[in-house]
């Protein structure tokens, strides 16, 4: 497998990684197709953010040139890029200064298939819920514990999601993914700044709704709004988007507006 560490190929890290020890860091996957990333500055802007956020001093031009070139080697797949604070001793106290640890590793792109995009998925109902912690939401740091125990709920594999909501009930994401309605013409997405990942496709496609002067709304949604939805559909940077076809009992059709937005991801992925 390709990998590199701090720009040079390789897979050694120090014990004493504060990645390891405390999930001190962040993460991008991010689609490569021909030598080229897919939504590169949105995956760039993501991140920077996030090390503004966790005061990580990463050096942007040098990540990005190193990922540009870990691309081209790469070709074809799924590179994810992982930053972490570094090194540090015992305790929570982050080392000042902190030297950024970045690590690149390929892997194929993943199988998905084709009636998940055509037909929609099922969505499977975890039980795990996420807590709220504002200084971490939207970010996709390195603690994805939340989403270890929701993935092992279900093995059936018609469900080929599973549907998150915080310890108040409000439905946020998929465990993988984010998550849009379609309620009256108008295009909802859950609002995060209490918890969640603010996928670089979720801001895509909120990009594309706005040019094409769809009605759009970033706000709590309640269990009861999604079971009434017109239409449900997920995305991410891999697959773009899928519409959701059922919930337990709950069954939606693959609206209208599903498959236009549905297009114009395909189309920019596909560049």
């Amino acid at each position: 497998m390709l990998s590199w560490v701090n720009g040079a190929p390789g897979e050694q890290l120090s014990v004493r990684d504060r990645g390891l020890a405390y999930g001190d860091g962040l993460f991008e996957t991010i689609a490569v197709r021909g030598g080229q990333i897919a939504l590169l500055a949105r995956h760039m802007a993501r991140l920077a953010q996030g090390c503004q956020r966790l005061s990580i001093a990463l050096d942007m031009a040098l990540m990005q040139h190193e990922l540009q070139a870990f691309a081209a080697q790469l070709g074809d797949g799924v590179a994810k890029l992982t930053v972490t604070r570094g090194q540090g001793q015992r305790g929570y106290a982050p080392p000042q200064p902190c030297q950024p640890l970045r690590i690149l590793q390929a892997a194929p792109m993943p199988h998905y298939p084709a009636e998940h995009a055509e037909q929609g998925v099922r969505l499977f109902p975890c039980a795990t819920r996420l807590a709220e912690q504002p200084l971490l939401a939207g970010l996709k740091h390195l603690n994805r514990l939340e989403q270890v125990l929701a993935r092992a709920e279900w093995q059936d594999a018609d469900c080929a999601e599973g549907l998150m909501r915080d310890c108040t009930g409000r439905v946020i994401e998929g465990v993988y993914s984010n998550l849009f309605l379609v309620i009256g013409g108008r295009l909802l997405t859950a609002e995060l700044s209490r918890c969640g990942v603010a996928g670089v496709m979720r801001a895509e496609i909120l990009h594309q709704a706005e040019r094409l002067g769809l009605p759009i709304e970033s706000r709590d949604i309640s269990h009861d709004e999604l079971l009434a939805a017109d239409e449900v559909f997920l995305c991410n940077s891999l697959y773009g988007i899928w519409p959701v076809r059922a919930l337990q009992e709950r069954y939606w059709p693959v609206g209208p507006l599903t498959r236009k937005l549905q297009a114009i991801v395909r189309d920019l992925l596909s560049k």
